[in-house]
């Protein structure tokens, strides 16, 4: 291992109409400042993930870091956007500044601003991380179209499932009410997430609202350093490996029964780790939708193809289960604001290798895995994290 994360920030997620998008970036990065015990001036460069796409009028925010501290005026400060995974995407800008030599200590922020526009704005916003040309030529159903169409194909191909889909979602909001920045913190049980209501009515057929990640705002940060950095840091997260990896965009040139972008950059991230999937204490995966969480059992190598549910059913994902995934409540819960939620998942990561996940915490949490992916797994992202002091 040579870089870290020595601090992390991290906001509400949720529907916070009183926030700005300023206001967000600036109390995420305040707050992966001092936790660092690093001063405004010690930072060499910024990197902001941000995705937008027409959701927030307040493009270009980069710039708006330097609204917390003067002393971060003159630094170089750059937006990062790679659908989903824009913040993944500006934490591995942030690594690959530090690799060159260029600079010491790094500020990476990840944000979102959703609510503020409309049903429709969001929807088609989200739509610009899919293939316009082809992607969406049979739904009117926004990106809960897109990943309906996966679902329809991995049950006709391995039989009718809503009822483990349930499964997750109902686990995800357990584990939501443990995380106190979660966007939902109600534990709403199996029988409801499996029910189609009022409350819960098909979004996508098969995908009912429960099967889908909330519309949300928020913001999260780390400060990243290299070894220098480690003498004066109070604890220190590792990166023992890190890999990107880019699929090909239009789905028909793909098998949508699985996510083979998201296998290869895990895969890799593992191998260059030096570790198998028993090592890990837990994970955090990209859950935009249920669909998405339970083919990314089957892409870690987790379950085989098609056998998928036995992770949910036989209790495998669950919090005291062989792997944990998602203890902070994932997408599903915890929200996802798209630019905020690759660093986002490295924070949640963070605190449970550092004892310091509360009521998340997975007792003695040595090794973690995250997974985060733009688009339908067209942007991949996967890091092994553990504990360097």
């Amino acid at each position: 291992m040579e870089h870290y994360m020595i601090g992390w920030g991290h906001t509400p997620f949720g529907k916070l109409a009183d926030r700005d998008i300023e206001s967000l970036i600036v109390d995420a990065a305040g707050e992966a400042l001092a936790d660092a015990g690093t001063a405004a001036e010690e930072i060499d460069a910024v990197f902001l993930g941000h995705f937008n796409s027409g959701m927030s009028p307040q493009d270009f925010c980069a710039p708006l870091v330097l609204q917390l501290d003067e002393r971060l005026r003159f630094k170089p400060a750059t937006r990062v956007e790679n659908a989903c995974a824009s913040g993944s995407a500006a934490l591995h800008q942030g690594l690959n500044y530090l690799a060159s030599g260029a600079g010491h200590r790094v500020l990476v922020v990840g944000v979102e601003k959703m609510t503020d526009a409309g049903a429709a704005q969001v929807a088609d916003s989200l739509l610009g991380a899919s293939y316009r040309k082809s992607d969406l030529a049979d739904t009117e159903l926004g990106f809960a179209g897109v990943f309906a169409r996966i679902a329809q194909a991995y049950f006709a191909a391995y039989g009718e499932q809503t009822d483990v889909l349930a499964r997750i979602a109902a686990k995800n909001h357990r584990n939501g009410t443990r995380n106190p920045h979660a966007h939902l913190q109600k534990d709403i049980g199996f029988d409801f997430c499996n029910t189609t209501s009022e409350k819960n009515p098909v979004v996508a057929p098969p995908l009912r609202r429960t099967d889908c990640s909330p519309v949300s705002d928020g913001a999260a940060a780390v400060v990243l350093s290299d070894a220098s950095g480690l003498t004066g840091a109070s604890r220190a997260v590792g990166f023992r490996s890190r890999v990107q990896a880019t699929e090909l965009m239009p789905m028909e040139r793909r098998d949508l029964t699985r996510l083979e972008g998201a296998a290869y950059a895990w895969g890799n991230a593992m191998e260059q780790a030096g570790v198998g999937l028993e090592d890990l204490s837990f994970a955090e995966v990209h859950d935009c939708f249920t669909i998405a969480e339970l083919l990314i059992y089957e892409a870690i190598g987790l379950a085989p193809r098609g056998q998928g549910r036995r992770a949910i059913e036989e209790g495998w994902v669950e919090p005291d289960g062989r792997l944990p995934i998602n203890p902070s409540g994932g997408l599903k819960a915890k929200g996802h604001p798209v630019g905020a939620t690759g660093v986002s998942m490295h924070v949640m990561a963070a605190k449970q290798l550092t004892g310091e996940a509360g009521a998340m915490q997975i007792p003695g949490a040595e090794l973690a895995g995250v997974f985060n992916m733009g688009g339908v797994a067209v942007a991949n992202y996967a890091s092994v994290l553990e504990r360097a002091r």
